[in-house]
């Protein structure tokens, strides 16, 4: 359709740009005219994602991805600010007018699809099904932030690389630079159409550094709270500090996506470990020192009364043997912990339980479509299959320098460049060839810099 004289002064505002499989998306402006120039910018992406979701919803869980809509739209639309609304009503109508018909109510349904599909589906699907499932799918991503003595320059470095199955981590290829009328500048990981980062990696104009690893098999939802999507983009867009950030993400806790937050504040030198269950929280902060993520809770209420331990202490299980590597890698590089650094310590392979490298489920970068799953020992975990077509999808890392520049490297695709060749893969693993349509090969990339200036400049080593 065409474009009114108001909504191409809108997208020509913005701008998106295509750099070694990241698409760099920057908006700005009031809610619904940043919306507008998302959605518009991104629609084809959205759309080809959205396919894949729909198919991936009913295939996994018997229920079409109608279902989570609805039930999405039902439990969010008031918990949902009115600034946000707006910006998901021009969402919907940048894809609409760029010939992706959407609703706020298709928008609000796909940005709570993790939410619903992993935290709060366990609680009611009981009612639907014989063997209900038990908490989220799969034990994601690898992260870690250092500062004080345990870096280079003294300084905070912070990096992250999400898991997932291929055929979602593929779209987690969007960063997103938002500068709102209101709050803080934003720049982001994210997916087509999302108000928020999802795999978790923010930098904002605060000096602020946000991400995270999920708790696995975390149990428990309040349908009358505030979704995480909601609650993480208020804390990143407001939150001038830990404190206030920290504030702003357990005002209105669901029990969604619950996770272990690793926090920098450039301003202070301060990191810290907010560790958010529904009903227990733990705050940890360190100006000297290191925290790191590997899907397992610390604190002993959350990963003893809210979760079921998935291996905390157990390195054959994927949460242990990545606790222990973790611990290793941060005592080897102590003191010298800089960004090259830590795209090493995305990348590693090394095998904690068998004491050599091995591309595998176990490793800070995962394999887990190279694990035969000899040694994997949870029988609650839905991913302890062999060749499972998951694992890292993708690495980002930043200093305090680049975090005060609203820069960052980043990597799409496994965080040690090992490309994936989805044909080769359902040749040798025919038990995954339902997936073909919409499980997608992913070449290796380079480490990118994105030094996001008035103008985006990828620097590719």
């Amino acid at each position: 359709m065409n474009l009114t004289p108001e909504q191409q002064g809108w997208v020509d505002a913005a701008s998106r740009e295509e750099i070694n499989g990241w698409t760099y998306l920057r908006i700005s402006g009031e809610p619904y005219a940043r919306g507008f120039q998302h959605g518009y910018l991104v629609a084809a992406e959205y759309a080809d994602a959205l396919a894949t979701y729909r198919f991936m919803t009913y295939e996994q869980f018997g229920m079409d991805y109608s279902f989570f809509v609805d039930a999405a739209v039902r439990m969010h639309t008031d918990r949902i600010p009115a600034e946000l609304m707006a910006e998901l009503d021009g969402i919907a109508a940048g894809l609409t007018a760029a010939g992706v018909p959407s609703s706020r109510g298709d928008l609000i349904g796909w940005n709570a699809w993790m939410e619903l599909s992993d935290y709060w589906w366990p609680t009611v699907a009981s009612g639907y099904a014989k063997d209900a499932p038990k908490g989220p799918r799969g034990s994601h991503c690898s992260g870690f932030v250092a500062t004080g003595s345990a870096t280079a320059d003294g300084r905070i470095v912070i990096g992250h690389e999400s898991f997932d199955e291929f055929w979602a981590g593929q779209y987690f290829t969007l960063l997103l630079d938002i500068s709102p009328a209101e709050g803080h500048r934003m720049v982001m990981q994210s997916v087509p159409g999302y108000l928020g980062s999802m795999t978790d990696y923010w930098i904002t104009s605060a000096g602020l550094a946000v991400t995270e690893t999920t708790i696995a098999n975390f149990r428990g939802y309040d349908e009358s709270k505030t979704p995480e999507y909601v609650r993480s983009r208020r804390a990143c867009q407001y939150a001038t500090s830990i404190d206030e950030w920290v504030a702003l993400m357990h005002e209105g806790e669901n029990g969604g996506y619950a996770n272990t937050w690793l926090l920098g504040d450039v301003k202070t030198g301060e990191i810290a470990r907010y560790e958010e269950g529904l009903i227990y929280q733990k705050l940890d902060r360190l100006t000297d020192g290191a925290f790191f993520g590997c899907n397992a809770a610390f604190d002993p209420r959350i990963r003893n009364l809210e979760a079921a331990d998935t291996g905390f202490n157990d390195p054959r299980q994927q949460t242990g043997a990545r606790r222990q590597r973790w611990m290793q890698l941060l005592q080897i590089h102590d003191g010298s912990i800089d960004v090259e650094v830590g795209k090493r310590m995305l990348a590693d392979t090394f095998d904690p339980y068998l004491g050599y490298d091995n591309p595998s489920s176990r490793g800070i970068c995962s394999h887990y479509d190279a694990d035969p799953m000899h040694y994997a020992s949870d029988p609650n975990a839905v991913w302890n299959v062999p060749f499972f077509p998951a694992g890292s999808v993708d690495a980002k890392v930043a200093g305090a320098a680049d975090i005060e520049a609203m820069s960052m490297w980043g990597r799409v695709g496994r965080a040690d460049g090992v490309a994936f060749d989805a044909d080769e893969f359902l040749r040798q693993h025919p038990l995954w060839a339902w997936q073909a349509p919409y499980l997608k090969s992913r070449p290796s990339q380079p480490w990118t810099y994105f030094d996001t200036g008035d103008t985006v400049t990828a620097v590719t080593p």
